[in-house]
């Protein structure tokens, strides 16, 4: 895997260490698993990243990074990987995944939701909306999560074949 590419992009750990505003997390945020570079961890990174990228909640960024800290992933990639869900794409994404939900729940999903901004909307309509849509999330941010889990892995694995094959190569 391309290490030199995604250091250039990273942030550097010391200049993070260094930031005083990051008060009791900074303990979390230094240990070396954080920035590790190797195919173990950034798979798991990705699993985290494309799984709560998939899940309609506040602070993603938030879920991810301590994910990545528990589970000893790249910090970076699964936070990145959780801006693919942007406020331009977020409702395309949690439509599918509210469609995936009443799929599983054999609802069938509906069309005729029209968006109000007031309480007795969300009171009454988000109580039925919330439980396909959750459910939904979950299959889906498993499903993507584990098809970049083992996606990266086996594009990490044929990237060095091809190094070993080209340094062969080079020394015939």
């Amino acid at each position: 895997m391309p290490r030199k590419l995604f250091k250039k992009y990273f942030p550097n750990p010391q200049k993070i260490k260094n930031i005083k505003g990051l008060g009791f997390i900074s303990q979390w945020l230094h240990t070396s698993d954080a920035w590790h570079l190797n195919r173990s961890s950034v798979c798991r990174s990705f699993f985290i990243g494309l799984f709560w990228m998939a899940i309609p909640i506040p602070s993603q960024m938030i879920t991810a990074a301590l994910s990545a800290i528990l589970f000893r992933a790249n910090l970076p990639i699964s936070i990145a990987l959780v801006w693919l869900s942007n406020p331009f794409t977020m409702p395309p994404i949690f439509y599918f995944n509210y469609i995936i939900g009443s799929w599983f729940l054999g609802n069938s999903p509906s069309d005729a939701i029209v968006f109000e901004l007031s309480w007795n909307w969300i009171i009454h309509t988000l109580g039925e909306l919330w439980l396909p849509l959750y459910l939904g999330s979950v299959i889906v941010g498993i499903t993507i999560g584990t098809l970049g889990y083992f996606g990266v892995s086996l594009f990490w694995r044929w990237h060095v074949v091809q190094r070993w094959q080209a340094r062969r190569k080079k020394t015939k």
